[in-house]
Order: structure tokens, then sequence, then C-alpha cells
């Protein structure tokens, strides 16, 4: 496509084509399993560059994406104008405020720091590499997530380009601000926002390990649901399952192992008492319970940190079938042939379920079943859809933010009546629907 014609200044609003010696690193991320071939890429610094890139886009009909710093991509792209907001990753906190205010392009890691000093927290996920606003759109399922509920709910106000090519500040009681945190992907290009801290700290967590070739991994599945029902809605935790492959890049303590772990994060007392019956499902194979600095909390997962190519979705489910729930385990395990593939399940409810101002959906879940496979997606495929089919019965729809290559299926991720009220929104202020996922 030409864009000779532009019509700007590239020193001002910087575009880069197909062929141009930045074009591939600027396109690279954390997902390499999908390609991105924009005919357009515009490497926005400010706001103003991207009411630019979206009035650009406009004139000449072209679909927007937007590729900030996080580690999910809906899939493949090719053609329209993708926007990069890496470069603007601006983090200013208010101690007075209690609040931070954070550019598109900030990751978490960042604000984690930023706030530490002050003693204070946001409300992030596992990794630190994540991406503030992707992560916030889709509603943010934080390691704290059931003593504060969503990151989300914590959001004071955003500032965002519409497609129609305003630059609009929103706050509670705005419509648009209820339909961009939880269901935003699509609905504008955030480009900053303020979010409450919270006054933690410290914190106790950390990861409890066993052997899945020792311990049966079903067994510690439902020692973990029914430990779940004992605990206070303070301590946030989930249960994992992870073949690791026998590669010389893994420590020598996880090469070829099947893990299987329960995390746990808790800002109370008792985090020792409350923890011991865990100890019970069997010999460790490793421990890093403690008290920690907040500013260490990214070492309850330890999430790879290099890029790589993964597919994966999720459930949302009112209760949790374990013998359901352990089929998965058993069809997705490391002796199985398929894809390694990774399993996941949060404890959901405490303040998760409290109602909020906003789009995130399925707050009466009481848990939420991730699967990952690493590697090619049709593979991938074969393997997840029939274990989602397992948990079928006690679905209440899926995660926006863990479908990893899943966005080109809308179905389950808001109820009908918040769909059709996105619907709208997206009418209102995208009218030729230039933007998408």
């Amino acid at each position: 496509m030409d864009f000779t014609d532009l019509g700007a200044d590239p020193a001002q609003l910087p575009f880069l084509r197909p062929g141009d010696p930045a074009y591939d690193a600027e396109v690279a991320g954390f997902q390499t399993g999908f390609t991105q071939r924009p005919d357009l890429i515009v490497a926005a610094s400010s706001a103003d560059d991207v009411v630019a890139a979206v009035r650009l886009a406009a004139a000449r009909d072209l679909p927007v994406r937007v590729q900030a710093t996080g580690h999910g991509l809906p899939g493949a792209v090719e053609g329209g104008v993708l926007v990069t907001t890496s470069r603007m990753d601006r983090v200013e906190v208010d101690t007075a405020a209690r609040s931070v205010r954070v550019q598109a392009g900030a990751r978490w890691g960042q604000v984690v720091a930023a706030a530490a000093p002050y003693g204070l927290a946001p409300l992030n996920g596992s990794a630190p590499s994540v991406g503030v606003v992707g992560y916030i759109l889709g509603g943010g399922l934080g390691i704290l997530a059931r003593q504060f509920g969503y990151a989300a709910d914590h959001v004071r106000s955003l500032d965002v380009v519409t497609g129609d090519g305003a630059l609009r500040h929103v706050t509670p009681g705005d419509e648009l601000y209820w339909g961009l945190l939880g269901g935003g992907h699509g609905l504008g290009v955030v480009t900053g926002l303020e979010i409450g801290l919270v006054p933690v700290r410290t914190l106790y967590g950390g990861a409890l390990a066993f052997d899945g070739r020792q311990v049966d991994p079903a067994a510690a599945l439902r020692a973990y649901e029914a430990w779940t029902r004992t605990v206070p809605p303070t301590l946030t935790s989930s249960f994992a399952a992870v073949p690791y492959p026998d590669l010389p890049a893994l420590p020598p303590r996880l090469r070829g192992r099947y893990v299987v772990s329960v995390r746990v994060a808790y800002t109370g007392e008792e985090g020792e008492r409350l923890v011991a019956p865990l100890r019970e499902i069997g010999p460790a194979l490793s421990d890093s319970l403690r008290v920690m600095p907040y500013a260490d909390s990214h070492t309850i997962h330890s999430d790879p940190d290099f890029p790589h190519a993964y597919y994966g979705d999720s459930a949302v489910l009112r209760e949790l079938d374990v013998a359901a729930a352990a089929e998965v385990l058993a069809r997705t395990g490391p002796d199985t042939g398929g894809p390694m593939c990774v399993v996941q399940i949060n404890q959901l409810g405490g303040a998760l379920a409290a109602p909020a101002p906003n789009a995130v959906p399925w707050r009466e879940g009481r848990f939420l079943v991730r699967l990952l496979s690493v590697g090619e997606r049709q593979a991938a495929r074969a393997v997840l859809d029939p274990a989602f089919a397992l948990l079928a019965p006690h679905t209440l729809g899926r995660s926006a933010s863990f479908a990893f290559g899943a966005g080109d299926r809308t179905q389950g991720l808001h109820d009908a009546g918040t769909t059709k009220r996105l619907a709208v929104l997206r009418s209102a202020y995208d009218p030729a629907s230039l933007l998408r996922n």
C-alpha cells in the first residue's frame, strides 16, 4: 500500500512500513506464535500521536490495532495500521492520593518498583513484564485479587482515543468508563490511566511444589479444592500443573519434571497456619512460602520472561467438579504425547464477587481454569477443546484476559446483556468499526 502522501512529518509521527530497517523489531513481542504484518506502524510517543494515527486510519478506511507491551495477542494480523505504545511508559506515584498515573506502554514491574518505597502496591498480576493497560482492560486478576478485587475496580480515570479520533478523559459514571474496564478491547486506544494503590508493604506468599510423578496430581487437586473451602477471603491462591520439557535452558531441578504446585499470596499474620494442610499433600519438591517484600511478589509464580509461542483459553466455573478437572490433568499431562500444556486453576470469590461499575464479567464464578499450550495453535486446539468440554456443565463463560490466540472467538466472553450494551457503545464511539482487538 502506498503511503507516500501521508502528509505528516515523520520526525513528529514516526511511520514504519514493511521493509524499513526497524519494522521487524517494532512488531516483535512476547508472543512469537502469531505474525503481525501491518501496512503501517505508528510508533507513538504521545497521546497526540495516537490521535493522529486513528485519524489517518479513518481517512484511509483502515483497521487500527494496538500493541503495547503485554503478553497476549488475539492472533495473526495482516494489513491496516498498528499503533505501538512502548515508548509511552511514564509512571508517576501520588502518595497523598494513593494512586499512580501510567502511560499506555508501562509494565507492571515499573509500577511495583515505583510504589514500593512508599509502602504501596498496585493490583498487578504474576509477571512484571505484563503491560498495565491490556491487563486492566481485561479486568486484571491479580495476586491479591480475593482481598481487593479486580484491578479494573480500582481505576479512577482513563484517557482514551476513540474511533472517531477524539481524545477523551473518562471517569466513574461515564458509560465509556463502564465499557472500557472489562470490555475495552476494541472500544478505544487507551493512552493513560490513574489507578488506586493499596497499602501493602509485605505479604506472605510463595509456591509449594511437588513432583507430579511421585505425588498423584489428582489427589493434590482434591486436597487443594478442599483446602480452598477453609481459607479466608483475604488469601488468594492457584493450583498449577506444568510438564517441563528436558531443555538446557531450564534449571536442572525442573528439566523433564512434571511439577504440581500451589501458589499463595496473603497479607495477614496467619500464613504458616493457613498453609499447613498443604504440606500434608506429600514430600515437597520445593517450598518458597515466606514473608517477602511486595517488590518480590513476582517470585511467587516465577513466570517465564522470554518470548515464546503459546495458545490458550479459559473457563470461569460456578463450581469446580474435581473429577472433571482431574480428567483434564490426565489429558494434558506429560505422557499423553500431545503438546506441552500448562493447567492453572485460580480460586475466585472474596472481593472478586463484589459488584463494581464496570463490564468485568462472571463475578459469581468460584474458579477460573486456564489451559495454555506451548507451540502450534491447531495442535493445541486438539487438546484444549476436549478438555474444556469436560468442564462445560459448570462453565459460566470465558475470560478475555486469558484468551491467548483465541481472541477471534467472542462466544462466552460476556453475558448477553453486557454484549448488547458494549455493541451500543462501539456503535457510538467507533461508528466506522476501525478499532480491532
